[in-house]
């Protein structure tokens, strides 16, 4: 059924509609998949909320391939259906919120494990100018048997800690499926995870955006399903932890690698600048000639890890992946192609200068055997770092290079054969 006409006017609420209903206010958005027990239920209450804030709005079911009649009871109860071709959670939310007309969109599970009437301070808080508003189970009421042991004081605290930690959201329950956002700032945060791992997208990418977000108590429920949760505790925890890994560059590439470098440059330094016999002691540990092998990989290793962060992000700021920090921007404007081949270049020059003091070394103690081999590690260190520099500066360049294409249509007159007619006749004798 779909409200219109009189009843409408009545109530200000619009059941149904589309694209055409400018003045809608508010979508509730309900991922669906063989949802038949509780998706009456819940669409009821979202129109039941929508009717008690006395605006204008619509119920979205974005339906992922449901086997059990789900849509036709989406269609009776007179919400919008929309087929998610993509499986997935996410893939579902994703089509549902490109269809909402309302400028303010509520999202929640179609399971009953929420109570709809609890959106009604999220979207207040969306009222007042926040972007993104999340529900917090861990600050509201979580009722017995509504959350596993392991989703609750494992998998839930985990995930949203390193949440927190990666990206300072400050966010106590980054994975809540209820949440409420305005409508650009869906649009602004260009969503792509099709799986679980949406719920921990949306809220990093609101993070580095730089979004205004905000907290909700509420209350999570048993839900209604007769049938086990779509959820797989230890499949989806992976996702969302690769994710976050995935969004992390300067954990996952740039702390690692410039930790790893320093250290084996400072270690493979000191070394050099004491006697060949020497040693250095911390405490009880012991750091002799042997040491300068793996000062040597810490510092190739660390420089190759650093370069692979600045491709990754590189790649994925051009892809639209991750919003662009300020630093990269100001720092891929200083860097060129150029500038990367002359450092490899001094690098391989210094390197290849103290494998020459070596040489002379030898050659003056007419070839005999020489106690040189920290130094001999020191200058290879430098001569392995200007290359990977080198090398490292190509894919950069490659990555960065901007290409003016020519479009097709002119492509394809410029290899057309064409047909030269000349009114001059050939004379005689020639060709």
């Amino acid at each position: 059924m779909i409200v219109q006409g009189e009843q409408l006017k009545k109530n200000k609420v619009l059941a149904g509609g589309g694209p055409g209903f400018n003045e809608v206010e508010i979508t509730f958005v309900l991922p669906c998949l063989n949802e038949r027990d509780t998706l009456a239920h819940c669409i009821a209450q979202a129109r039941s909320v929508i009717y008690e804030l006395g605006v204008p709005g619509e119920v979205v079911v974005a339906d992922n391939g449901s086997t059990d009649g789900s849509q036709e009871i989406a269609l009776r109860m007179g919400a919008r259906l929309v087929d998610a071709p993509i499986r997935g959670y996410g893939a579902a939310l994703i089509y549902g919120c490109r269809v909402a007309s309302g400028s303010t969109i509520v999202m929640a599970d179609a399971d009953a494990s929420y109570n709809l009437r609890e959106a009604i301070p999220m979207v207040e808080k969306v009222r007042q100018g926040y972007d993104l508003v999340v529900g917090t189970r861990l600050r509201g009421k979580i009722l017995p048997g509504a959350m596993p042991w392991k989703n609750r004081y494992i998998g839930n605290p985990v995930l949203t800690g390193t949440l927190n930690f990666l990206f300072r959201s400050g966010l106590s329950d980054a994975h809540c499926g209820m949440r409420a956002f305005r409508r650009e700032a869906f649009e602004r945060m260009d969503l792509r995870c099709t799986g679980m791992e949406f719920a921990s997208e949306m809220i990093v990418k609101a993070t580095l955006l730089g979004m205004q977000r905000a907290e909700v108590p509420i209350t999570y429920a048993p839900d209604g399903r007769n049938r086990p949760s779509h959820l797989r505790p230890w499949r989806d925890g992976w996702r969302h932890l690769r994710f976050l890994l995935l969004y992390s560059p300067s954990w996952l590439y740039m702390i690692p690698g410039i930790l790893l470098f320093l250290l084996g440059i400072s270690l493979n330094t000191f070394l050099n600048l004491i006697p060949e016999s020497a040693y250095i002691t911390l405490g009880s540990l012991f750091f002799g000639t042997h040491w300068t092998v793996p000062a040597t990989l810490s510092a190739v290793f660390g420089l190759q890890i650093i370069f692979l962060g600045l491709i990754s992000l590189l790649y994925s700021v051009q892809r639209g992946l991750y919003p662009q920090p300020a630093w990269f921007e100001r720092f891929s404007k200083r860097i060129s192609l150029e500038l990367g081949l002359l450092v490899g270049v001094i690098l391989i020059l210094a390197g290849s200068a103290v494998e020459g003091v070596i040489l002379v070394k030898w050659i003056r103690s007419s070839f005999g055997a020489l106690a040189e081999f920290r130094l001999a590690m020191f200058g290879l260190m430098w001569i392995m770092l200007g290359t990977e520099c080198m090398l490292n500066s190509f894919v950069l360049g490659l990555l960065n290079q901007q290409v003016e294409t020519i479009p097709a249509e002119i492509r394809i007159q410029q290899h057309q054969p064409v047909e030269k007619r000349s009114e001059e006749t050939i004379p005689s004798g020639m060709g």
